[in-house]
């Protein structure tokens, strides 16, 4: 028996009351069905409505075979009748991102002839697929006539015509349909086939926001947000906004600006650092000119300036270096090397040793370690000579 399915009579219809047909334990709860309801089933892209039946939790909603099955929380009785309630706030949101994807589609198949062979309508944004490229200045352009559409506020409209009608109607489908089809009308944006729920009119969509596009097999991406979601975006990115502006005292409309500025005073202290770090680098390696074997813990050093100085040491001190900086909470960097020389054995007995992770080329091996600086010291104290000097 087919369920009387109320959300197309009224899309806004938020309570109602139906009579059990049939309870049965399926997964995780019941798989409920009633004579009629206002839940909307998983399908067309949209999810599922969510809400109360009976005083049980509606968790999901599909359609099969005609009957529209609500997965419940708590068993319901046959032959009962109960009262239904739907989340509205989830409902009115589907709706407005539902919509707006219409409003869009539409615009840009009229525009450029391109056809939407993808929608995801996510939990935060809708993603929508194109089957050919487009740029962005045609992709502003339609985010920008979506807008004017939705504030001239036109009636959305559902059709159900006869075939006769429908064979000369330019509307968009992404199959071939049999039996009467539920065409929804954006007048001037937009004629589908669609068994979604939709506002009355652009205005109740309220505002499209696209976020970003980007290359997707031969077409193009777009996320979108609509709606409420899109003022929860735009709310968002403004409470961003002020406090960068706030950290780089510039008025809000400039804070681009004040970054690129940051940018390039970062920039140069870095470009400084490297050329102090290459100094204290070459002084160092030759305070430990001849030294022979050499183990140095350094405070402050990135993995690469571990590197930098290991390979400094090496050109100087006439044996085998082992460089290490960090600490025995975060974990060592570490640079180990020998000219002429293999230091793998000595690598991977320390990893072993040190719960340390890395490697490299025969005279030169980088990584890391988890261990304490006393261990570190007290396994190189212990290192048979034969391993630092082994040549290949």
């Amino acid at each position: 028996m087919d369920t009387e399915k109320l959300y197309y009579d009224d899309p806004f219809l938020t309570r109602f009351s139906a009579r059990v047909l049939s309870c049965v334990p399926a997964g995780d709860g019941f798989d409920v069905v009633l004579d009629r309801t206002a839940f909307y089933p998983e399908g067309g892209g949209q999810p599922c409505d969510t809400g109360v039946l009976g005083g049980a939790a509606v968790r999901a909603v599909h359609l099969r075979d005609g009957a529209v099955v609500h997965r419940t929380d708590a068993p319901l009785s046959p032959g009962e009748t109960v009262e239904g309630q739907i989340d509205w706030d989830r409902r009115f949101d589907l709706m407005q991102q539902h919509s707006g994807e219409h409003v869009v589609s539409g615009l840009l198949h009229a525009a450029f002839g391109c056809d939407n062979v993808g929608f995801h309508l996510g939990a935060e944004t809708t993603t929508i697929d194109f089957d050919r490229p487009l740029t962005g200045e045609q992709l502003l352009d339609i985010e920008g006539r979506a807008n004017r559409w939705l504030w001239e506020d036109r009636e959305v409209r559902v059709l159900w015509p006869a075939a006769e009608e429908l064979s000369a109607l330019p509307y968009r489908s992404k199959k071939e349909l049999d039996g009467p089809v539920r065409l929804v009308e954006f007048p001037g944006a937009d004629l589908c086939a669609c068994c979604g729920t939709h506002v009355r009119s652009g205005g109740q969509i309220g505002l499209v926001k696209f976020l970003s596009w980007q290359r997707f097999r031969d077409g193009v991406r777009i996320e979108l947000v609509c709606g409420g979601r899109a003022l929860d975006h735009l709310s968002r990115c403004q409470r961003e906004n002020d406090r960068i502006s706030a950290l780089l005292s510039a008025k809000p409309a400039a804070t681009s600006g004040a970054v690129e500025r940051l940018l390039g005073e970062t920039q140069r202290l870095k470009e400084q650092a490297a050329r102090w770090e290459r100094a204290w680098v070459a002084l160092r390696a030759r305070e430990l000119a001849g030294a022979g074997d050499v183990l140095l813990f350094e405070e402050g050093l990135s993995p690469d300036g571990v590197r930098r100085l290991a390979d400094g040491v090496l050109d100087l001190c006439g044996g085998g270096c082992a460089v290490l900086s960090g600490d025995d909470g975060a974990g060592w960097h570490y640079a180990v090397g020998r000219h002429g020389g293999d230091v793998r054995p000595l690598v991977k007995a320390m990893n072993a040793a040190l719960n340390g992770r890395g490697g490299g080329r025969p005279d030169f091996c980088q990584g890391s370690l988890r261990a304490p600086r006393r261990e570190i010291e007290d396994f190189f104290a212990t290192l048979p000579p034969e391993q630092w000097a082994d040549r290949r």
